[in-house]
């Protein structure tokens, strides 16, 4: 059942006096669950609380924490249809993605379960003392990850499940060691209370203590611009636009004590398309290109946004299919009015820049909130002196650049702010033969993909899911797959401190049997 209320550790609370609801954007109309905003009170509660366990969580072993990661991936699973219900009402997705995200956000929390168990993750690093060493001693040091404390995350618009209340994040988080706090999204504020539930009793079926998780509804900026300058809270995670996400980080870094603000943010993922490789099969490139571009109406982070290609028959022909090809593909809906409103306005003004030639704009009939996919064309002279066009288009849109030769294109590429992907699709001759474009391309990208499209993100160790500024505040790290623990720890040393009191992960016993670096080789023997 949906309360409407706040999860202030395991107890509901509703004291605020702020309320909304949810919308609903397949029937344009409102849902009827009222929700109530957390208000000062509670957000200190909540951080107060994550504060006391996380002296009591941070100290539990990967095998108990692998425990309640695992505990929360089956009672989310045990909500059943009643979570994919609401998921669709609140965000005009289908069902078919619900039970998609649905098995990819418990197939997130598995992994982290499975990672925290082994324990090797804490990279264990040990330099054993050498008393005699001349002419100074040297001292028994040993290293080890260790988290940082309560996290705040904030929920994701376009991924209700995966990238929200349970999602890589938080899964993160908690298997660092680290209580979460979640500032729940307000247009599914509904989807986020039924999985903090479930949060909660995992929570309680584990014996997690108390403030381990916290769920707090927001309809506004409010919550979270204090969640983020609270005392208590020591890193933030994020995913969204980049003003919402630059806010953020600004917020936290003029702190007295200045967090850390993991945000993944806007990205065009640009597209090259070298001569020879459309030559050869120009139509079908430009068949899979409609087909990812319309993919969830272009409300994935990973969208192709940008085509660029060089003058010539065969970028012609794949402009010309494209605009065919995806005028044929029937549009669907968006997230919400407001998201619709979004787009409209930015693909407006991007179409209104001079030189853009518009080759495709579906004119049919469609439903309130459904996106119209366009394709635009703009030589590449053009492109390199106006920035507004190397901004993000969050909807079914891209643009293709028409540059002269490989060198205006590699100049393309080298003006471009930071992505979260890059994809070339070219001959394996092409390839070797551009090393210039390559270069260009992985310098501007947190992952490159040949002979491809860049929707879809697979949640594996080797993912990147990042990538240099705007596409993320710190392109060192991955919001996806395992390694993306990385974020919520810190390294620390222990000097001279006697075997009995030191972590299991560093004793001389190395009673987990994990793999450690001991005086410079890695092994899993004792000392």
């Amino acid at each position: 059942m949906i309360t409407g209320k706040n999860y202030i550790g395991n107890q509901l609370s509703a004291i605020g006096t702020k309320t909304y609801t949810t919308f609903n954007p397949q029937t344009n109309t409102e849902n009827t669950t009222v929700f109530t905003e957390a208000n000062s009170d509670e957000i200190n509660q909540a951080a107060e609380l994550a504060t006391a366990a996380f002296q009591t969580y941070s100290k539990k072993t990967g095998k108990e924490k692998a425990a309640f990661l695992r505990a929360i991936a089956e009672e989310i699973e045990a909500l059943g249809d009643k979570l994919v219900e609401v998921y669709t009402l609140e965000s005009g997705l289908p069902e078919g993605r619900a039970k998609g995200e649905r098995s990819r956000t418990v197939g997130q929390l598995r992994a982290f379960a499975a990672h925290v168990e082994e324990s090797s993750w804490v990279e264990a690093t040990i330099d054993t003392a050498q008393p005699e060493r001349k002419p100074m001693p040297k001292g028994d040091l040993r290293k080890m990850y260790i988290p940082l404390g309560p996290i705040v995350v904030f929920g994701a618009s376009n991924f209700p499940l995966a990238y929200s209340t349970a999602g890589g994040d938080t899964a993160a988080a908690l298997g660092a060691g680290c209580p979460v706090i979640v500032k729940s999204h307000p247009m599914h504020a509904g989807t986020g209370e039924l999985v903090a539930s479930a949060v909660i009793k995992a929570a309680k079926k584990t014996g997690m203590p108390n403030g381990v998780f916290s769920n707090l509804n927001s309809s506004g900026i409010e919550v979270g611009q204090e969640l983020v300058k609270h005392p208590k809270v020591k890193g933030v995670g994020f995913t969204g636009s980049i003003r919402g996400g630059r806010a953020l980080f600004d917020l936290a870094g003029q702190r007295p004590e200045p967090i850390p603000v993991f945000a993944e943010m806007g990205s065009i993922n640009p597209v090259v398309f070298l001569p020879e490789a459309l030559k050869e099969k120009a139509t079908d490139w430009a068949k899979k290109y409609a087909s990812s571009i319309t993919l969830g109406s272009g409300q994935f982070c990973t969208n192709p946004g940008l085509l660029i290609g060089v003058k010539g028959n065969g970028l012609n022909q794949f402009a010309q299919t494209l605009a065919e090809e995806i005028v044929k593909i029937e549009p669907t809906c968006m997230l919400h009015p407001n998201i619709v409103g979004a787009y409209n306005s930015n693909k407006s003004k991007a179409i209104a820049q001079d030189g853009i030639k518009i080759l495709a704009d579906f004119s049919g009939d469609i439903k309130s909130n459904y996106g119209r996919q366009i394709v635009s064309k703009v030589d590449g002279k053009i492109f390199l002196e106006n920035p507004t066009l190397h901004h993000e288009v969050f909807g079914p849109f891209s643009l293709i650049v028409e540059c002269e030769n490989e060198t205006q294109l590699e100049e393309v590429l080298n003006k471009l702010e930071g992505q979260l992907t890059g994809t070339i699709v070219a001959t394996d001759t092409e390839l070797v033969s551009n090393a210039g474009i390559v270069s260009a391309m992985q310098n501007r990208v947190g992952r490159i993909i040949f002979n491809g499209v860049p929707t879809g993100v697979e949640v594996c160790p080797s993912m990147q899911h990042g990538g240099p500024y705007p596409a993320s505040t710190d392109s060192r790290f991955t919001a996806v797959g395992v390694d993306s623990i990385k974020r919520w720890i810190r390294p620390f040393s222990f000097q001279s401190w006697p075997n009995d009191l030191l972590p299991n992960e560093l004793k001389n016993e190395n009673p987990l049997g994990i793999l450690r670096n001991v005086n410079g080789i890695k092994t899993t023997d004792k000392i």
